[in-house]
């Protein structure tokens, strides 16, 4: 019942995004998509939240191959991920009805927002290849029209075009997956490819395609040069739903196939999400310390955080491949923790970036600065997102990275010596990253926020609409919920976990005063509520101190402008210069950097020019001559299109017996 309730709003999303092409001459088209995809998105999160047993939902409709149909699956996996998409869903359609009235043409958006919604809903329900690939193409169409909503400026065609590259590259390998994992006997649907067991090379064969198929939709490094394009491209309720939701559909598909349809692991399938992950963590954080573009900045950030979320899931397939079925839970549940969490946090951050470039018009953080006093609540919220995201108490983004590395710290039982040498090296690597990320976070919201304003538009700014605020306000909440009360959602997680490692965290409910233990209370434990308690009343005794029994009266006064006698905002510490020693001593790492200083000799009075070229290494040494050599082999097998229709034939023939000479093998 319940996932044919889930079925239904899904195919009702589909229809109101047709729907929308009717109503295309409403003046209230926009709150009408936006309030039915809401709504419909409260429907699918109560269907995947509510209570069904221990088992799975499972149903067939009668559509797609004759005789055969669509499978649709609803587990406590499919569940959780089901829930993500929900809530990311409602928050961005609640977002946009205040923020979609602000676009110039809004029907290049309203079709396509609900059946991407959809599509992501219909992947995490699939049961079967046809079904899951079919809506994986849609979740990959729909978020390209999307991208290219704002088609009249060049770079967002190169963005989309970009996208498009990279999710026809990921839906190729997932279909070589597929082939692989259906075998000869051609069986498509999960259950008997479940039931089907592998040889360790057909194994590592799938592991690698869905590492490339996955891994390009979630923005792992080195498949990543689409998503810091594609994010800033769209609209900024799309840019939270694929950044805090698409990826994690994304991943999804990974989990799927790694942790249930391959079978038993080995503990070298564990590498692979481990060197990607870790890479992925500190490239994009680096990237992120060293943006100018507020949600180029985002998004970067978002391949940080993917990057944890495979270093958790790697290290739950070492865990589970060693037979360690308690720390395999706990570093599943850090995985899955994160997914909700960054969820939530990104959803607010982007939202908050909207917000900002609504009331400016102005992405550059450069040209930023002082929005705190003309939009105090929107500040006060993107603080909040940024403090979750930073890893900070008691916001949720710390607990799940606590959990995460209380995974790394169990390592050292694991037998394999590859792992004793790889999971330390991973484990800097994410501390590392995680101190890196709160810089660029304090980066990002002192020179937007504080300051004085560096433009006409930012002192002209004014407060964002009460719809966007309440969708921003829903998801902090959320974000505090989950780090004071963590317990809750580790339960919640728990059956999710035992369903894919065979083992899950004790019982949190059952631990006194709300505290939290990963493996055993005796050990370690942490208790956000008595952390929130802490930090509440501390503040509210300091401003009591402040205010009422400090002896001087408060006054106001220009803040300190290192020695200047003209209180400019150009001399205020910038963007660039707070990310100068970081890109000096570590940007080597990630990408390329020029830097050009143009100093006028003594008594000229021109000014001084400094710019800063930054390159992505994979970009210059990889994509690029890569793009080059099959500009060259195309141009060379050009002649193909100008031969006679024998040789066609010839050709077609030749090409059909050497598939079915490779299907044989």
């Amino acid at each position: 019942m319940l996932l044919d309730f889930a079925l239904f709003c899904v195919a009702a999303l589909f229809c109101v995004g047709a729907l929308s092409l009717y109503w295309r001459s409403r003046a209230d088209v926009t709150r009408r998509v936006y309030g039915l995809s809401g709504a419909l998105c409260a429907a699918i999160f109560v269907a995947a939240v509510a209570p069904r047993g221990a088992g799975a939902l499972t149903t067939t409709l009668p559509l797609g191959v004759p005789w055969i149909g669509m499978h649709f699956r609803l587990d406590p996996l499919s569940g959780f991920f089901l829930a993500v998409v929900a809530l990311g869903g409602a928050a961005a359609s609640a977002y946009a009805i205040g923020y979609g009235a602000q676009e110039k043409d809004p029907m290049r958006i309203l079709p396509f927002f609900p059946a991407f919604v959809a599509a992501m809903a219909a992947v995490v329900l699939a049961d079967d290849a046809y079904a899951f690939l079919v809506a994986w193409e849609f979740m990959s169409v729909a978020s390209w029209a999307l991208t290219l909503a704002h088609h009249d400026h060049a770079e967002n065609r190169a963005a989309a075009y970009i996208y498009l590259l990279m999710a026809s590259f990921g839906a190729l390998c997932l279909l070589m997956a597929f082939g692989v994992l259906a075998g000869t006997t051609g069986a498509y649907d999960f259950a008997t490819i479940r039931a089907t067991p592998l040889d360790p090379f057909k194994a590592g064969l799938v592991l690698a395609l869905v590492t490339l198929g996955a891994g390009s939709k979630a923005g792992l490094v080195p498949l990543h040069i689409w998503l810091p394009l594609a994010h800033p491209a769209a609209p900024s309720h799309v840019s939270a739903l694929m950044s805090g939701v698409m990826t994690k559909v994304a991943i999804y598909g990974f989990i799927r196939f790694v942790f249930d349809l391959l079978g038993p692991p080995s503990f070298l399938w564990s590498v692979h999400p481990l060197v990607f992950g870790a890479a992925s963590a500190l490239v994009g954080v680096l990237f992120a310390s060293e943006q100018s573009d507020l949600k180029k900045l985002l998004a970067y950030s978002t391949i940080e955080n993917v990057g944890v979320i495979f270093i958790a899931l790697g290290l739950a397939l070492a865990f589970k491949a060693n037979g360690e079925a308690v720390p395999a839970a706990l570093a599943f549940t850090a995985a899955l923790f994160h997914i909700f969490n960054h969820s939530l946090f990104k959803g607010a951050l982007f939202f908050g970036a909207g917000a900002v470039l609504g009331a400016t018009g102005e992405k550059n953080i450069e040209r930023l600065g002082g929005l705190i006093r003309c939009m105090p609540r929107t500040a006060f919220v993107f603080l909040g997102a940024c403090v979750a995201i930073a890893a900070l108490p008691p916001l949720n983004g710390f607990v799940s990275e606590w959990l995460v590395f209380h995974a790394i710290l169990l390592s050292p039982a694991l037998p394999q010596w590859l792992l004793k040498l790889t999971i330390p090296a991973v484990g800097v690597t994410l501390a590392l990253s995680a101190a890196l990320g709160a810089a660029a976070y304090v980066r990002a919201f002192g020179v937007v926020f504080l300051g004085r304003p560096r433009s006409e538009a930012a002192r002209r700014a004014r407060e964002t609409d009460p719809w966007s605020l309440g969708a921003m306000s829903a998801l902090l909440l959320l974000c505090l919920l989950a780090g004071v009360l963590p317990g809750l959602m580790i339960d919640a997680i728990s059956p999710a976990a035992a369903a894919s490692v065979g083992g899950r965290m004790p019982m949190q409910s059952q631990i006194g005063w709300l505290s939290i233990a990963p493996i055993a209370e005796g050990r370690s434990s942490y208790n956000g509520f008595l952390v929130f308690a802490f930090i509440l009343f501390s503040s509210l005794g300091a401003m009591y101190a402040i205010k009422r029994i400090w002896p001087r009266p408060l006054r106001r006064a220009p803040p300190w402008d290192c020695g200047y006698v003209d209180a400019s905002p150009l001399t205020q510490y910038s963007g660039s210069s707070f990310a100068q020693p970081i890109r000096r001593t570590l940007g080597h790492i990630a990408f390329s950097v020029k830097e050009r200083l143009d100093m006028p000799a003594p008594g000229e009075t021109r000014a001084a020019h400094f710019t800063v070229d930054v390159g992505d290494r994979f970009i210059a040494y990889f994509y690029e001559p890569l793009g080059e050599a099959v500009t060259a082999i195309a141009k060379r097998l050009n002649f193909v299109s100008f031969l006679p229709i024998q040789e066609y034939l010839a050709l077609v023939f030749a090409a059909l017996v050497l598939m079915l000479i490779i299907v044989a093998l």
